[in-house]
């Protein structure tokens, strides 16, 4: 039988193993612009290697999840970290998992909040985007020509996700 997997709240301390959370983060806030704007420095930091070893913008449609959800697949990218931050203002979820000889292991499901995006290091098993409730936009960070950069692998036995509670 198949268990649900437990969700939990998105820190950076729960993530490091996988990437980086990026937010706006008070210590590393520094007056721009005459004291206009306030710049929150270098919250991630991309990473691409390879041909071609150009990183690229995109935008990702998400279409909603319905729940209770099953986890079957997880994928990475060996030559590059890939960023999502949410740009309708909605909470998402993230879906990660450890290597285990090359292939996923249990994946750990974290609650992202509308404020907050990730970074995931090059070879982090992920889930896809998972948006909640409605469609949502995500401006993504990735390597140009992601097919070179995909590894994809299923679950004999899929996780589940219950409906997060928001």
């Amino acid at each position: 039988m198949t268990a649900f997997l437990p969700i939990h709240p998105l820190t950076k301390q729960g993530f490091a193993p996988y990437g980086e959370v990026i937010e706006a983060d008070p210590s590393t806030m520094r007056l721009i612009n005459g004291g206009t704007t306030e710049r929150y420095h270098g919250v991630a930091a991309p990473v691409v290697s390879g041909e071609p070893g150009r990183l690229i913008f995109s935008i990702f449609r998400g279409q909603p999840r319905t729940f209770p959800y099953a986890v079957g697949m997880m994928e990475r990218h060996p030559h590059a970290s890939q960023s999502f931050m949410p740009l309708s203002g909605r909470p998402f979820l993230v879906a990660v998992s450890d290597d285990v000889d090359g292939r996923p292991g249990q994946p750990k499901v974290f609650l992202v909040q509308a404020n907050q995006g990730v970074n995931y290091f090059p070879n982090t098993w992920h889930h896809p985007l998972m948006a909640l409730d409605d469609i949502c936009d995500f401006l993504v960070v990735d390597r140009d020509n992601t097919s070179e950069n995909l590894e994809e692998r299923m679950f004999e036995t899929p996780y589940l996700i219950e409906e997060p509670q928001l």
